[in-house]
């Protein structure tokens, strides 16, 4: 078991990450939060809690008050927020109520984003059930919902008490979200740990095969990367900008989807496949350092196929929250284990990128209308 400390200057919390922690989790949460509130929410989903609920309320002495998200991002809503809200306060929450995010990424984001706006604000503390919420979305006080027009365009940042990620769940996660969620590893070592990628090189099988010493590696790795970012940039206003890497051309491609096709570590997957060609086209990697982290996101796919114009992708990219005045940002590699961000990306370029990526999507690509 390891803990990982995220020290911003508006937060401190730890990130344990390890085994049997959801079994032990009512008494680390009252040492967290100096006690356990009158009223507790778990916000959770139903397949979750059908595994995990029972173990999950073990060591409650009084169960917490349940709240259910349908899986999907086209629940990632208002409206899902609102409802939620409103069984908050029918169910008697208050200023000193508590909330625990139970579930993947769409669950942290949410239950991270009612807790930062319910009565102004109360505490929350997450638990991540999929290897993607373990490694990054529940790291780091970035919480949200979408708008139609984009991902997670509306939102706060309300840092966690703490966050227990137990690697115990992960055996019953599927092998397409186990995948899926790898990808943001690939990233974590692509832009700022050389040695997660190489360890990711050498050990894929065990990875796969949810070998426990491998994945806490992987999962304690990528989680002490972001915590290193997130405690130099709490806010995202410079360097905290790199954990993109993939995102501006992945929430196009969620978008473009209408959240219906992808998983989100799919997009960012193909995303990062079309940020690299973007960065060997500029020349910020070599041929070689393409060929090898290219190698290394379809060593953990294979991604999906996809079917998209290409106008369609390049006209999504412009929701992309982190533009401003239109200009489209873009986080490219440079070597391994280093990124940085650009602003001058040309139309052509990000054409040609998404073009790229599209043919080894192994799809026909439709001509610009």
């Amino acid at each position: 078991m390891q803990t990982i400390r995220v020290e911003t200057p508006s937060a401190k919390y730890g990130v344990v990450a390890g085994s049997g922690l959801i079994q032990t989790l009512a008494p680390r949460i009252e040492r967290v939060a100096g006690g356990l509130p009158r009223r507790v929410f778990v916000l959770t989903s139903a397949p979750i809690w059908a595994l995990w609920g029972e173990t999950f309320l073990a060591s409650f002495a009084e169960p917490p008050v349940t709240l259910f998200l349908e899986p999907g991002e086209k629940n990632k809503t208002l409206a899902s927020a609102e409802r939620l809200l409103r069984q908050m306060a029918q169910a008697g929450g208050d200023r000193g109520s508590l909330l625990i995010a139970f579930g993947g990424g769409i669950v942290g984001d949410v239950g991270g984003f009612l807790a930062a706006i319910y009565m102004r604000g109360i505490p929350c503390v997450q638990v991540p059930t999929t290897f993607l919420a373990q490694v990054d979305s529940s790291v780091g006080g970035k919480t949200g919902v979408n708008l139609p027009e984009g991902k997670n365009l509306v939102g706060s940042f309300h840092h966690p008490l703490a966050v227990f990620a137990d690697i115990g769940v992960l055996g019953t996660l599927p092998e397409r979200e186990l995948r899926a969620g790898l990808m943001e590893s690939v990233k974590a070592g692509i832009i700022r740990d050389r040695a997660l990628v190489r360890f990711m090189e050498e050990h894929v099988h065990a990875v796969l095969d949810r070998d426990p010493k491998a994945l806490e590696k992987v999962i304690a790795a990528s989680i002490r990367m972001k915590a290193g970012v997130v405690n130099l940039d709490e806010r995202e206003s410079g360097l905290r900008m790199i954990l993109n890497f993939g995102h501006t051309v992945g929430h196009a491609l969620e978008q473009a989807t209408a959240y219906r096709t992808l998983l989100h570590g799919e997009a960012v997957g193909w995303g990062m496949v079309a940020a690299l060609y973007l960065a060997r086209q500029r020349g910020t990697i070599s041929r070689p350092q393409f060929e090898r982290m290219e190698s290394l996101i379809h060593l953990y796919g294979p991604l999906p196929p996809l079917k998209l114009r290409m106008a369609k992708v390049v006209a999504a990219t412009g929701g992309d929250k982190k533009n401003v005045g239109g200009v489209r940002r873009f986080v490219l590699p440079v070597g391994i284990g280093d990124a940085g961000v650009v602003e001058d990306v040309a139309p052509a370029e990000l054409e040609a990128a998404v073009g790229y990526m599209l043919a080894r999507a192994g799809e026909k690509i439709v001509s610009r209308s």
